[in-house]
C-alpha cells in the first residue's frame, strides 16, 4: 500500500526520496487505524505539503501578493468514513487523538492541535447541510510543528480533503456557486481559519488567527518544480518561475516556536489589525470604500503618498503614526516592487539580484514590521555568510525558520555549517534547532479515494 503512495507521489512531481520518505509515515497512520478497530485497507489516502513563503510577508490578508512553493514535507493521513456523526483525528507520531461530534455547536479547544480539525467540522457543519458523514482520520507529520513552515494549515488542508472524501457536499449547488476551483477553495480554507465569512458562506470564529490565505493557496495550488506568485483577496494567480536549476532549499527552524497562539498569535494580529486600521483611515480620510491595503495603492496616481500624509496626520489609540506608516511602507515595498521585481531576476536567471532583492525584504521587515527576533536574523545572515544565493526568515514571525537557496551539489554540508554556527551563536535555542532539505514539491494530492 505505501508504495502505491510513494509511486503516485513520485508521479505528482515529488523527487523520490523526498517520496520514500512518506512510506513510514503512511505505516504510522495504518498501524494508529488499526490500533482502534478501524481498517486502512480500502481507506482513503492524501498528502497536504507544508509550504516556503520565498516572498510575502505579512501581505496576504491585506490583498498583496506572495511568491510560493510547496515543500516535499507534510502530512500523510488515511480516513474511513464511520457509519455515524463522530470525527475521531490521531496523531500517529504521538499516539494522540481527539474525537468530536461532526456538528455545527463542537467547541473546538484552544491551544491544543485539535483546534484545526475541529474549527474545520465546525465551519463545515455549518455551511453546508450534507456535511454530517464522521470519519476515522490517522496522520503522520514530517513537517516541524510551530516553525513556520504551515504545519497547522497544512493539517487544515488534510482534514478539509479528508472530510470531503466521504461527504457528498462538494457536488451540492452550495458548494459549487461559492467554490469553482482550487483558488477559490484556498480561498475559502483561509477564511475557515481566520473565521470570515467567504461568499454566502458564513463565517465562525476560526483558530484565533487573523490572517488571509497564502498557506492553504501554497498547499492547495503549487506546482512542482516552480516557485509561484499569487495575488489575494480573492486568490489570483499572477505566474510561476522555474526554481533555480541545480539549487534546493535548506530550511532551519530556529528552535523558537512560532505557534500561533497566546503571545505569538496575539503579535501577529497585531500587524492584521494595523493594515485594516490603515485602510479605515484612508477611506474616512478620502470617502472611498477600498477593501484592502492593496485596493487602496491601486486607487489611483501617488496613492503611496497621499496614504502617507493620512496616516501622519491620524490619532489611533493603539497605533502610533509612524507604527502605521511603518507597516503601510513594508506592505508597499513587498508587495509592489520587490516581488515582481524578484521574479523578473528569477526569470532571467539573475540569481545575484534575486538574493540583493530576498535581503531588502528581510531588512524591511526588521525595521518596519518587527516581527523578526535575534534568532531568525543571526541565521539569515549566517546563511549569506556561508554563500547562500539568498536567505530570508518567513512566516508569521516572533519566531519560526528562515530559508536558504543554495546549490544542490553542496546543500548538506551547507546544512551542517549552518546549523553548527547557529548553535554556537544560540546554545538555548540551539539544542531544539533543527534544518531538512527541499525542493519545490507538489501541491496536495488525493492518492486513494475510494469513497466517492
Amino acid at each position: 500500500m505505501s508504495d502505491d503512495y510513494i509511486n503516485l507521489l513520485i508521479a505528482a512531481g515529488m523527487a523520490p526520496a523526498a517520496a520514500q520518505a512518506k512510506g513510514p509515515r503512511f505505516a504510522e497512520a495504518a498501524a494508529a487505524l488499526r490500533a482502534r478497530g478501524a481498517s486502512p485497507e480500502g481507506a482513503g489516502a492524501l498528502f497536504t505539503p507544508g509550504r516556503v513563503e520565498v516572498l510575502g510577508k505579512h501581505t496576504d490578508y491585506a490583498g498583496g501578493r506572495s511568491l510560493l512553493c510547496a515543500v516535499e514535507r507534510g502530512v500523510c493521513m488515511l480516513v474511513a468514513p464511520r457509519a455515524d456523526g463522530t470525527v475521531r483525528v490521531i496523531d500517529a507520531r504521538v499516539n494522540e487523538e481527539a474525537a468530536f461530534a461532526f456538528d455545527p455547536d463542537v467547541e473546538p479547544p484552544v491551544g491544543h492541535w485539535s483546534n484545526y480539525p475541529m474549527t474545520v467540522a465546525r465551519r463545515l457543519a455549518r455551511n453546508f447541510a450534507d456535511a454530517r458523514t464522521g470519519a476515522d482520520i490517522a496522520f503522520s507529520s514530517d513537517l516541524p510543528v510551530a516553525a513556520g513552515v504551515s504545519s497547522s494549515s497544512a493539517l487544515v488542508v488534510a482534514v478539509y480533503l479528508a472530510l470531503a472524501s466521504v461527504n457528498p457536499f462538494e457536488r451540492g449547488d452550495v458548494f459549487r456557486r461559492e467554490i469553482t476551483d482550487r483558488e477559490s477553495l484556498a480561498s475559502y480554507l483561509g477564511c475557515v481559519e481566520n473565521g470570515e465569512s467567504f461568499g454566502t458562506l458564513a463565517g465562525d470564529r476560526g483558530v484565533g488567527v487573523f490572517g488571509g490565505s497564502e498557506d492553504q493557496t501554497a498547499i492547495l495550488c503549487c506546482r512542482p518544480r516552480m516557485l509561484s506568485q499569487y495575488s489575494y483577496t480573492p486568490v489570483r494567480a499572477e505566474g510561476a518561475v522555474p526554481m533555480p536549476a541545480g539549487h534546493v532549499f535548506v530550511i532551519a527552524d530556529s528552535g523558537v516556536v512560532a505557534e500561533k497562539a497566546g503571545a505569538a498569535r496575539d503579535a501577529y494580529n497585531r500587524a492584521s489589525v494595523a493594515t485594516r486600521v490603515i485602510t479605515r483611515l484612508w477611506n474616512d480620510a478620502t470617502g472611498r470604500a477600498d477593501g484592502t491595503l492593496a485596493a487602496v495603492l491601486e486607487s489611483g496616481p501617488g496613492a503611496a503618498d497621499r496614504v502617507r500624509a493620512v496616516l501622519r496626520g491620524a490619532e489611533h489609540a493603539e497605533y502610533p503614526a509612524q507604527v502605521l506608516v511603518d507597516r503601510f511602507d513594508q506592505f508597499a515595498d513587498e508587495s509592489t516592487r520587490i516581488i515582481p521585481a524578484a521574479h523578473a531576476a528569477l526569470a532571467a536567471g539573475d540569481t545575484a539580484r534575486f538574493g540583493a532583492l530576498v535581503d531588502e525584504s528581510q531588512g524591511n521587515v526588521e525595521r518596519w514590521l518587527g516581527n523578526q527576533i535575534a534568532e531568525t536574523i543571526a541565521l539569515q545572515r549566517q546563511a549569506r555568510a556561508l554563500g547562500a544565493v539568498a536567505a530570508s526568515a518567513f512566516g508569521a514571525g516572533f519566531g519560526g525558520s528562515v530559508w536558504a537557496m543554495v546549490p544542490a551539489a553542496g546543500a548538506e554540508e551547507f546544512a551542517r555549517r549552518w546549523l553548527a554556527a547557529y548553535r554556537g551563536a544560540f546554545p538555548g535555542a540551539g539544542p531544539s534547532a533543527q534544518t531538512f532539505l527541499t525542493g519545490a514539491g507538489p501541491a496536495a494530492v488525493m492518492l486513494a479515494n475510494p469513497h466517492v
